[in-house]
């Protein structure tokens, strides 16, 4: 309820709010400052200790900017997100996807607004965008999240069903949208690379699903241009013919990763635990 209340208000009061909210999450809660901390300093070794506490702080506050900008979508019509999310060069898309005929599969990063980024591609374009994501484990909030994506038209599907859908469907133009940047669970597959200094687990299902298909690949960057207002770029990332087990395509997936957290740093997801999986002996 509290989170719908929310997204009742207009963004000028959100962001109103958005400064006592990164307050309350960097001083009083606290909320994983090690981790955040721990993952900067990891990151930019060349920092010191007073630029990463400045970066930190810049972290948190798009954080929370990011977060009520997102509930507030619930409020927002087509033409405000056309009006507050460009697209840079959809010329790239419409030449991977053979004109909008031949299904793609983006990747993409936990930076800028990164569920707007899905709705601004898909009004901008008008084509179907199939978002894949894990269920909360707050089901409130999953549920809240679940309407916001499929708000405009895109259908979520989870991470659990994705690959049997995307095989199932494989001849059907849309973008497979998979936000693959956090670290898997010790159960899942995974493919070891360098990253931010440091070796990452990177999950194998962008790849994966991509051999299986012979669907081309595209990275997705989410730019912040000024408070509420973002562009999305493509990079290229890879075409087919694939073969299994060269890794190329998760490879150039972290690079560009990389690159674009480098480029804009207070805006990636340093809160998550990335690499709490430890690479084998």
């Amino acid at each position: 309820m509290f989170y719908r209340l929310l997204s009742r208000l207009p963004l000028p009061l959100l962001y109103a709010l958005a400064w006592p909210g990164y307050l309350l999450l960097y001083y009083l809660a606290g909320y994983r400052k090690a981790v955040v901390r721990q993952n900067l300093s990891q990151a930019f070794p060349e920092k010191n200790s007073r630029e990463i506490t400045l970066l930190a702080k810049q972290f948190y506050l798009q954080l929370v900017e990011v977060a009520l900008e997102i509930l507030r979508t619930r409020r927002m019509s087509a033409a405000d997100i056309r009006r507050r999310v460009s697209v840079v060069n959809p010329q790239l898309l419409r030449e991977y996807s053979n004109d909008f005929q031949q299904p793609v599969i983006v990747l993409a990063i936990h930076q800028g607004n990164w569920e707007w980024m899905l709705h601004g591609v898909k009004l901008h374009l008008d084509i179907p965008i199939d978002p894949v994501y894990k269920p909360l484990h707050n089901k409130t909030l999953d549920r809240l999240m679940l309407e916001i994506r499929s708000q405009f038209g895109s259908r979520p599907i989870t991470m659990a069903t994705a690959a049997r859908d995307i095989l199932r469907r494989r001849r059907e133009f849309r973008l497979f949208v998979l936000v693959a940047d956090q670290a898997p669970i010790e159960t899942e597959r995974c493919q070891w690379l360098p990253f931010l200094n440091r070796e990452a687990a990177f999950y194998e299902g962008g790849e994966s699903i991509a051999t299986m298909t012979g669907h081309p690949v595209l990275f997705a960057q989410c730019r912040r241009r000024a408070r509420g207002y973002y562009e999305v770029e493509f990079r290229e990332v890879a075409k087919p013919p694939y073969r299994r087990g060269e890794h190329r395509i998760t490879a150039r997936y972290a690079e560009l990763a990389e690159s674009a957290i480098r480029s804009e740093p207070q805006s990636w997801l340093w809160s998550n635990r990335r690499w709490k999986r430890q690479p084998p002996a």
